[in-house]
């Protein structure tokens, strides 16, 4: 028996929801092996912000429910940074607002946001940071999701909240990584962050990747994004070493994976081309709790 006080066991009841939280079918039962939020928690460990780590998601549960956030794992330049996403699609209905999330997270810091509650957002995210051995909410700005209505696939914009201003984020762009591909090629190109005239989009559509569900292309402002949904486990592992994650993380992952194969994650990069090079700004892994 391995000895991580903060592990939690999935039960036969616990939803499989992906980083949208559309529910998936389970590869494997769940009965008995991890829940995503161990990978999350080894995380907050690996960063030393584990005690305050734990200490937010248990507000979030006990705020708006479980398995009602998702959260994004990011590797940044050699750092671990987190976001929490919420979403609740009834929208100016929404019972899962931001007003009440900032209301649930007060005790570990204040915002002071203008936020417009009429607006019919379905989505938004909240920035997380490892600060001495402490894991703090960056309640500077909010990134508000907005339905991009009347497109031939499923899109939308994301919009940047903060006390100065309201600012465009991105766009981005689902589909099916079975049945529309070559329209993911030809999104990627689409683009003045990439030059497929000398660069293999298999820097971007990474070929290990591509037996996902879903492919997401963010077109945002200073380079764009590409995130596969539903993967495995052990894709999840190659991931995590194809971005240098933190050796201990990798090693959990490794060492424990048959724990894991009952999930599908999410992951996402962050690109620009250069002078004939893509470079890989941020990548993340997604789960929910």
């Amino acid at each position: 028996m391995v000895a991580f006080p903060w592990l939690e066991y999935a039960t036969a009841q616990d939803p499989a929801r992906n980083y949208c939280l559309w529910d998936y079918r389970p590869p494997q039962p769940a009965a008995d092996k991890w829940r995503a939020v161990n990978v999350l928690f080894k995380s907050f460990e690996s960063a030393g912000c584990l005690h305050s780590g734990v200490a937010v998601v248990e507000a979030l549960r006990a705020g708006i429910g479980a398995f009602q956030t998702v959260f994004g794992v990011k590797w940044i330049n050699g750092v671990l940074g987190w976001e929490y996403y919420f979403y609740d699609y009834r929208r100016r209905a929404r019972q899962v607002s931001i007003s009440k999330t900032l209301a649930v997270l007060a005790p570990f810091a204040k915002a002071d946001l203008p936020i417009n509650e009429d607006l019919p957002y379905f989505m938004f995210s909240l920035d997380f940071q490892a600060e001495g051995d402490g894991f703090h909410p960056k309640f500077d700005v909010v990134h508000m999701y907005i339905g991009h209505p009347d497109t031939s696939v499923s899109s939308g914009i994301a919009y940047g909240i903060s006390a100065q201003q309201t600012r465009l984020e991105n766009f981005y762009f689902f589909f099916n990584a079975k049945t529309q591909m070559q329209a993911v090629a030809a999104k990627v190109a689409s683009s003045a962050y990439f030059d497929e005239t000398t660069q293999s989009l298999d820097h971007v559509l990474l070929p290990e990747l591509r037996t996902c569900q879903t492919i997401c292309v963010a077109n945002k402002q200073t380079h764009d994004a590409i995130y596969f949904s539903g993967i495995d486990v052990h894709q999840l592992l190659w991931f995590l070493q194809r971005f240098s994650y933190p050796a201990d993380l990798i090693a959990f992952v490794r060492d424990h994976r048959d724990q894991f194969n009952h999930l599908l994650f999410d992951v996402g990069i962050d690109y620009a081309s250069r002078h004939g090079r893509t470079r890989y700004l941020k990548s993340g892994f997604y789960g929910n709790f």
